[in-house]
């Protein structure tokens, strides 16, 4: 569910003899990027739905490396979506709004496939599916 994205978002520090480094950024730092790129993905909207990509779980990942570039995995309510060239860079741009990312890139992936049980509860009040 998308509660459970804050927990996924990490920093990729570079691994050495199979154990990971510390990060270059602090946590307190990688706290605050988190919670602000959170809060600009809930900005981006699928024009179809009026509930933000994140609360939608469309967000399947989001890494983080040490030098602030952004990766995100996300997806889409449908394969055959019409705004499917344009939302990775909706998204892109919203995290490159974050104070200390430097850039971004979204892939779109289709599996797992979306389904409703991926939104939050949020969401489905929103969409009278609770």
């Amino acid at each position: 569910m998308a509660d459970d994205l804050q927990h996924q978002i990490a920093n990729t520090a570079p691994e050495a003899e199979g154990e990971a480094e510390a990060s270059a950024i602090p946590q307190d730092e990688l706290d605050r990027i988190t919670d602000e790129l959170i809060q600009e993905l809930k900005k981006v909207y699928d024009p179809e739905i009026p509930v933000d990509i994140y609360e939608l779980g469309l967000i399947y990942k989001v890494d983080i490396n040490d030098d602030r570039h952004v990766d995100i995995e996300m997806t889409l309510t449908a394969p055959a979506c019409p705004v499917a060239g344009e939302m990775p860079v909706w998204v892109e741009d919203a995290a490159r709004k974050v104070q200390g990312v430097k850039s971004a890139k979204a892939t779109i992936v289709f599996e797992p496939p979306w389904d409703p049980s991926r939104m939050s509860d949020e969401a489905r009040l929103a969409l009278n599916m609770l």
